[in-house]
Formats: C-alpha cells, structure tokens, sequence
C-alpha cells in the first residue's frame, strides 16, 4: 500500500516537472519571437447558440503555468513524506493537483466566464485543503476563508453581468478600449474588488493567516504561486484599468497599507508559519502597489522571484515543525542550526531572499521596484510606506533568526530534531538553487531591451542602507531587553492592536460573518418561516384542506347534507319569490 502511494506521488512529481520545463522552454520562444496564440474551442453548437471555450497563450501565461507546475511538483514530493502517517495521502495529492488545475484555468484564460470556472475552483478546493485536518479552528478558517473570497466571487460575477454590454466577455478584445471608456470603470473597480479579497488586501486580510490551519505543503503551495497570487494575475491581465487615475491611486494605498499593516504585526509574532503568512501578506501589497503605478511586467517579475523563495521558506518551515512535533512557537526554538543544519542553512538563504539581499532571487525584482519608486511620481506617504514596509521586512525576518536559530534550545531536553529525510530535502534544495539562480535568470530572459535608471548616490543606496537598519533593529530589539522592561506589557494596548492585524479578525469574524448570518436567521425565522408561511403556503394549504373535506362529505352520499342543501335551496327560493312581489 505504501510503495502503491509512493509511486504515485513520484509519477505526480516526473509528470508535473516534464511539462513544467517543456512550458519554460516553450515561453522562451513566445518571448523571444513575441508570439500570442489565441485558440477557440467550440464545445457545444446547437441551431444558432454555441459554447465557445477560449485559451490565450502568451509569454507570460506560459511561464507562469511552468513555475505553478514546478513549485506545484515539489510540493507534491515533499508531501510524500511530510504526510507519510496519512491515510489519505491518496485524496490529499488528488485535492492539490485538483488546486492546479484550476490555477492552470485561471492562468490561460481570457474570458470571464472561464476565469470564473478557475476562480470558483480555487475557492472550492482551498476551502478543502485548510479544512483538511478536520478540528474547530480548521472549519472557523476555512469558513473565513471560503466567505471572504465569495465576496470577490460575487464582484466577478456582476462585472461578467456588466461586460453584457460589450456583446463578448473575452476582455482581451476590449482592453485598447478600456482606458477609454467612463463605462469600463465600473468592470475595473470590481474586478479591482475581486482581486483584493483574493490576494488579502486590507480589508480582507484576515482570512490569509487564518488559512494557516491548512497543511505546511499546502501553505507552501497557496502562498507562492497559486491562490494569493491569482489576484495578482487577475490585475496583470487587466493592467490598463489601472491607468484610470482613482482606481490606480486607491489600489496604492490601500496595498501600502497592506504591506505596513504585515510588516508591521509579524514583529509582533510568535506562530512560524503565519509570520511566514505575514510577510507573503506584506510581498502582495508590495506586488499590487507597483502595478497600480502601471508598471506591470515589473509585478510580474516580483510575482514569479516571490513564488520560488517563499515555497523554500514554507518548506523549512514545514521540515521544523515536522521535527519540533507540531510546534509552531519560535519562542520554544532555538539554536536549530545546531541540530539541523541543512534545513536551516536553506532557510536562511531563503529570509535573506526575502530580505533581497544583493544576488539573490528577491533582490533583482524587489531593488528594482524600490528604484522605479524613486524614480516615479509618488507623494511622501506612499514613499514612506514602501521603504519603511521594506525595512519592517528584514526587522521581522532578522527577530525570526534570532528566535529559532541563535541562542539555547527551549524545548524538552530528549529532542529528536536532525535534517529530514531525503525526499524533503530534494524538494528544498532544488528550491534553494532556484532561490539563488532564479533572479538573475529571470532578469536576463525578460528584461529584453536593458535600460538605466539614473539616481543620486543617497538614492540608489537607500534601499540598501533601509534593508541594514531593518535588520539591526530586528535583531537588537529581540536581543537586548531595553532596561529590563518588558515593552510589549507596558505598551500592551499598542501591542494588542498591531499584532492582531489592526483588529481585521475581530471585524471580519463578527461584522462580516456573525452579524449579516444572524440577521439572515432572524429574517428567515419572520418572513420565510412566519408571516409569508401563514399567509402563504400554509393558509393556502389549511384552506384548501378544509373545502376539499366538503367535498369528499358530498362524495360520501350524506344524508344530512342532502337535507341541508335542499333547506338552502327553498330559502333562496322564498326570498326571490318575496322580491318579485
């Protein structure tokens, strides 16, 4: 039974890397010679009325699906032995490749109608996925989950109502247009909506840390490349919406707000894998400011760096949980680069690709978007919040060092802890050489025509010199007790607020999901249940009861009625002789 289910993540894994290099090579050609194919499919054609699939292919849907299946078939052969005591390990890869399925929908295609198809898929199965491990606080996550992503559902489905108008939804015809016309900024604020509660803007964030409950495989899945991100896509492909002037200036402030709000809460954690969820949280916002500026070959780039370094940093994290047995708290870590080594030599490399430390795969694209920020017309506020969220980011990352690899160990004394089996650690070293190389080789490939960006001195160093300071305060903070006063209990109201997302779980949980369901209770007790039963079908019902009782009385041959009847008749008869006289 175990070989069978080996052997089938294995095939999963050959079959998945096969196709993902043969996309990579196949987008470098769509690059190179600026190929798009678009391809119809009419799947049903019946008297004048036909059903018409539609596929766009591109250099950039191509190599996006090639990192989605790359990152998808890691995940895959990690699971093999991170979920080895499962059961149902069988059902598990089957709701993963379920997952990436539907992302390779989205991903492909220009429609609405398909896009939904995908969109609705990813909810579906991630509602799936966090529930899997079946306890209260997976079922109140993948709740949260799955009714803060309908929202976004419901924006796509009226914006698919509002293209009616246009006569196609294949929005692809229609973008040289969009810009232009006063009519599209309805479709462009809610698809603009749809992609904010998918990729966790505020103030839909509370649901992405929640959807930690899910398993570390998953997690290293959803938060790389596939469901956060598809908001992301979603807002790639619609990029000339964003040119209109108040979309493009509420999406940069609302993910400016984002990317500080999680910088600013994972220096107040202490659970491993949602200050990885945090930081991916404060990596989106960074991603949807830079396209709300226009610049969205520059998102995309980030988009693609993003996704190979926080699958390594999920799956490190995934390997000391597994040895810690389920502990998430860094505060019972400590010294683990001492009992595991590799795992947490490629963890590290993968915070300071976070960090974008020079050379390594976040550095290219997230240097890159801070100098284009210098470079644009930006007021001091969204200035602010780009560089301080960047400093934030190595702070959180530098805290999360100290925490789990320095000092003494904090757990009980007869630990198992040592590097994890082979199959884990093929999958996080073949990401780790991604994390390093993949930057610089993405940069080369898309970066066809290089150009300068120009600055003074102070300037091009000022994402360097934000990146130290970050890191030395993280590191020092978490070090040195500052007159050996706990700041976080004399400070607890401040501590409070920052570290529990600015109050979004509490708002989400109770005045989005608790209120409108009682109030949906109340009004189906009153009205669907009460007055409209009574008056409704149940007085129609009684009613009709009653006469068909009559009738069946008259059917039975009553002599009492007969009587009753013929009484009525002579009565009737007086009275209309009496009248006519």
């Amino acid at each position: 039974m175990v070989n069978g289910l080996i052997n089938y993540c294995k095939t999963s894994f050959y079959f998945l890397i096969c196709i993902s290099v043969s996309l990579f090579l196949l987008s470098m050609k769509f690059l190179l010679k600026d190929l798009v194919y678009f391809i119809e499919w009419e799947v049903l054609s019946l008297h004048s009325m036909s059903v018409v699939m539609t596929f766009l292919f591109d250099w950039m849907s191509l190599m996006f699906m090639s990192f989605v299946l790359l990152i998808s078939s890691l995940v895959i052969f990690y699971s093999n032995q991170y979920m080895e005591e499962d059961y149902n390990i069988n059902r598990f890869i089957l709701l993963v490749l379920m997952f990436v399925l539907s992302m390779m929908l989205l991903i492909i295609s220009p429609n609405l109608i398909s896009i939904l198809l995908g969109w609705d898929g990813l909810g579906l199965v991630s509602y799936c996925l966090v529930i899997y491990f079946q306890n209260v606080k997976s079922y109140n996550a993948g709740m949260l989950t799955a009714l803060s992503n309908r929202i976004g559902d419901v924006a796509l489905l009226l914006a698919i109502a509002w293209m009616l108008n246009y006569g196609s939804w294949n929005y692809i015809f229609y973008l040289e247009m969009m810009s232009n016309e006063t009519e599209m900024m309805v479709i462009g604020s809610l698809v603009m909506l749809a992609a904010m509660t998918k990729s966790a803007q505020i103030p839909f964030s509370s649901w992405l840390p929640a959807a930690m409950a899910a398993p570390t495989p998953v997690s290293a899945l959803v938060h790389s490349s596939t469901l956060v991100t598809a908001g992301v896509y979603l807002l790639i492909r619609f990029n000339v919406l964003l040119t209109d002037k108040i979309l493009g200036q509420m999406l940069l402030l609302i993910s400016g707000l984002t990317m500080f709000m999680a910088g600013l809460g994972a220096n107040f954690e202490f659970d491993l894998k949602k200050i990885i969820a945090l930081s991916t949280l404060s990596q989106l916002g960074l991603m949807m400011s830079i396209l709300s500026m226009g610049v969205y070959k520059l998102a995309f780039f980030h988009l693609l760096t993003h996704a190979l370094f926080k699958a390594l940093l999920f799956m490190c994290a995934g390997s000391i949980i597994h040895n810690m047995k389920n502990s998430q708290d860094i505060r019972m870590m400590g010294s683990l680069s001492m009992s595991m080594p590799l795992t947490c030599s490629c963890f590290n490399i993968a915070n300071l690709a976070l960090c974008g430390m020079p050379f390594l795969a976040g550095f290219y694209s997230k240097d890159l978007i801070l100098e284009m920020v210098m470079l644009s017309y930006v007021n001091f506020i969204s200035f602010f919040l780009f560089f301080f969220s960047t400093g934030l980011t190595v702070c959180y990352s530098f805290r999360l060092v100290y925490y789990s690899m320095t000092g003494n160990f904090n757990s009980s004394p007869l630990h198992p802890l040592n590097d994890s089996g082979w199959t884990m650690l093929f999958s996080i070293f073949f990401l780790m050489i991604m994390a390093i190389i993949g930057g610089s080789m993405l940069s080369w490939l898309m970066i066809l025509n290089p150009s300068m960006i120009s600055l003074p001195f102070f300037m091009k160093i000022l994402t360097l010199v934000v990146c130290v300071l970050g890191g030395i305060v993280g590191y020092v903070l978490s070090n040195v007790s500052l007159f050996f006063v706990n700041k976080a209990l004399v400070y607890y109201n401040f501590t409070q607020f920052v570290g529990s997302m600015w109050f979004m779980p509490v708002v989400s949980t109770v005045g989005v999901v608790k209120y409108p369901l009682y109030l949906g209770l109340i009004s189906l007790k009153s009205f669907d249940q009460g007055w409209s039963e009574y008056f409704g079908g149940q007085m129609l019902y009684i009613q009709l009861k009653i006469y068909s009782l009559y009738l069946q009385e008259f059917h039975n041959n009553s002599l009492k009625i007969y009587l009753l009847s013929y009484m009525l008749w002579f009565i009737i008869l007086l009275s209309m002789i009496g009248f006519m006289n």
